[in-house]
């Protein structure tokens, strides 16, 4: 869909070139949540600081993270019906000190209100989760919120998308600019662990597919290489099995280190809107093993800078990497070329200079 600019998005052409006032918008935010989603609106808002602007997070917290660059504004949520509650109290902020709001979800109460030039970024469909979960609560909940992001295409003045995959799943769209990842923390490091070892990121029982991975680990990938290590981030449950290493919720610097440690980062989801984890552990200079999810297949380039390979084929695959260091390094070195794509100043200058393009178009 594209459209004319309202008066106020041609308010803040005007001010293009100048130090911006930044509205940011995001109900998920680390250190308090693990959504990646929630990441890269942090990491945004802190390269919009890094680029000379100045930038306030409306979130559900007050407390930031321990390199939080930027102001927050806390939006009052309550104890129910929380994502809900936050977009509805959102709407009775007070943007008009802002030049524009860059918001990664529930503006769509929004609609309507006085306010400055507004982006929303699409990570994904919540449609498409509904589809990949098995948990039917959880599918009425995407349900809900898949309606909420059709619902916003039609109140942002510019709707974008992380990934083509995604705007092929947001029909009103018509923009894609891919998440991004800092060069400076995600780099490689001179050694790797003594024993091979196999780093994934995610919840076990989800579209993550962490679950068959352990299974393939125990079943394939440990009796082939008997020293070979898993280690699970983000699952709180303790897994008792030979080389299994579940290190539950981990800081930033500590998920850095694990990156560059790991021999091969595997991430076999069923379905990632982008998989910003593949641009981290390519930056980090570790191999990339992902099944052939959408978002895998896209930055991944179809298998040009990773191995793609589906669920029957992953055990293979993981060993044939670990027990040749040739073909990882082949990976570990086109993965790196790859990582310098996703640069944060790179996608903050695409979404300061779209305002501009859509100006000129009219």
């Amino acid at each position: 869909m594209k459209k004319l600019l309202s008066r106020r998005a041609k308010d803040f052409i005007k001010l293009t070139g100048k130090p911006l006032r930044i509205a940011c918008v995001s109900y998920y935010l680390p250190p308090h949540d693990r959504i990646g989603a929630g990441y890269q609106m942090h990491y945004m808002a802190n390269a919009y600081v890094r680029a000379g602007h100045q930038v306030t997070m409306f979130s559900p917290y007050d407390v930031p993270a321990e390199d939080t660059l930027y102001d927050m504004v806390k939006v009052p949520i309550g104890k129910h019906n929380r994502t809900f509650r936050f977009a509805w109290n959102l709407r009775h902020q007070d943007f008009s000190a802002f030049d524009m709001i860059h918001a990664a979800g529930d503006d769509y109460c929004l609609l309507g209100k006085k306010r400055p030039y507004h982006v929303r970024s699409m990570h994904g469909s919540c449609l498409k989760e509904m589809l990949n979960t098995k948990r039917w609560k959880q599918k009425i909940r995407m349900g809900i919120l898949g309606l909420s992001e059709f619902a916003v295409c039609f109140v942002a003045d510019q709707v974008v998308c992380v990934s083509h995959n995604a705007l092929r799943d947001v029909p009103l769209a018509d923009t894609v600019i891919w998440n991004g990842v800092d060069l400076d923390k995600f780099t490689p490091a001179d050694t790797k662990s003594p024993n091979p070892s196999i780093l994934f990121v995610g919840v076990l029982d989800s579209r993550k597919r962490g679950r068959e991975l352990l299974e393939i680990f125990q079943k394939q990938i440990r009796p082939a290489i008997p020293n070979a290590e898993l280690w699970i981030v983000r699952e709180d449950q303790v897994i008792d099995s030979p080389g299994v290493h579940s290190l539950g919720g981990v800081s930033l610097e500590k998920l850095v280190e694990l990156y560059q440690s790991a021999w091969v980062f595997c991430l076999p989801s069923s379905y990632e809107g982008f998989g910003v984890p593949y641009i981290e552990a390519m930056a980090s200079g570790t191999a990339v093993v992902a099944a052939p999810n959408v978002g895998a297949l896209e930055v991944l380039e179809k298998g040009r800078y990773g191995v793609v390979a589906d669920l029957p084929e992953l055990g293979d695959a993981l060993i044939k990497l670990l027990q040749n260091p040739a073909e990882r390094e082949k990976w570990v070195q086109l993965g790196l070329e790859r990582a310098e794509t996703f640069s944060w100043k790179k996608v903050v200058a695409a979404y300061l200079d779209l305002a501009n393009a859509q100006a000129r178009r009219k």
